[in-house]
């Protein structure tokens, strides 16, 4: 998992130990809770099984071009955007990682994400509306953000963290139909009754605490990769006024077009929120502008500049 085996982004053992115990205790949730499913709805457990492993393998293998089409992405070639291409050529160099497919999404907010398992099938997209309201050198700290993101191979263990708790709803709602449709519809079989209470509230635990960990999670990797990009490019000052643009432009956004875009915050670079309620969002996917500057301006006094 560690970003100095593969590229020049600085390892960060934090990162990485917080990746493993997230991955850790979700993957331990996960298992209980398809267990309690079999133990509980001993006729669906092989649907439960079928159903819940291909989900899981499905949304892991194609979680690149799942993401691609959920948030409207197109892969795009060097001759369609020769500076953004030109951009990715130059950070990958410099961080010695292979060159990820590069995408544009048709969009006014400004803001990029990037998804995929791994480093080889990684996919970086950035907005037109970013494109169009950066500077180039802020438009590489960015893309630097992202390409931290790859290289610490913290984009899939975000995919799986977060839909486990999702899936813990649909397998719920498979279960509940496999056993009904299995025959324990049978108003004096108890089982059948503590299964149709229990099962909910099961789910329901799963989903707070996969919630609770990839929030905390989330946070911290937003600073690991701010702290990376700033390190790698030697330029905090351009990632900070990058920072500062996209949050202030973002919150000027249709609150409609915002709404939209919240399902995949813990993908973009920041967060679908007006500035009212990123200041309210407790359980926020991304720190506070305040601490991300904060940090950047530690990082540039260490660079000495």
């Amino acid at each position: 998992m560690s970003a100095s085996q593969h590229s020049r982004f600085t390892p960060d053992r934090g990162l990485t130990g917080r990746m493993v115990t997230t991955m850790f205790l979700i993957g331990l949730l996960y298992v209980g809770f398809t267990g309690l499913l079999i133990v509980l709805l001993r006729g669906a457990w092989p649907l439960v099984v079928l159903i819940s492993g291909g989900l899981f393998v499905a949304q892991f293998w194609f979680s690149d071009r799942i993401t691609e089409r959920a948030m409207g992405a197109h892969r795009v070639t060097p001759e369609q955007y020769p500076q953004l291409h030109g951009a990715v050529d130059r950070l990958c160099a410099l961080a010695d990682m292979p060159k990820p497919r590069v995408a544009v999404a048709d969009n006014d907010m400004p803001n990029a994400f990037a998804t995929g398992r791994n480093p080889q099938n990684a996919v970086v997209c950035v907005t037109t509306g970013l494109l169009r309201r950066l500077e180039p050198e802020e438009l590489e700290g960015v893309l630097a953000h992202e390409l931290s993101h790859v290289a610490h191979r913290d984009v899939a263990v975000m995919t799986v963290a977060g839909f486990l708790g999702v899936l813990a709803g649909a397998m719920t709602r498979i279960a509940l139909y496999g056993g009904m449709m299995g025959g324990n519809r049978n108003s004096n079989d108890q089982n059948a009754a503590i299964a149709m209470v229990l099962i909910p509230l099961a789910s329901m635990v799963v989903y707070a605490i996969s919630f609770l960990l990839t929030r905390l999670l989330s946070r911290y990797r937003e600073l690991a990769a701010d702290r990376a990009a700033a390190q790698l490019t030697g330029r905090p000052a351009a990632l900070a006024s990058a920072l500062t643009k996209v949050s202030g432009q973002i919150a000027a956004i249709p609150t409609k077009d915002l709404r939209q875009a919240q399902p995949y915050n813990a993908f973009y670079f920041a967060p679908a929120l007006s500035a009212k309620e990123a200041a309210s969002q407790l359980m926020s996917t991304h720190p506070s502008l305040e601490q991300r500057l904060a940090q950047l301006r530690k990082v540039s006094e260490e660079l000495g500049r």
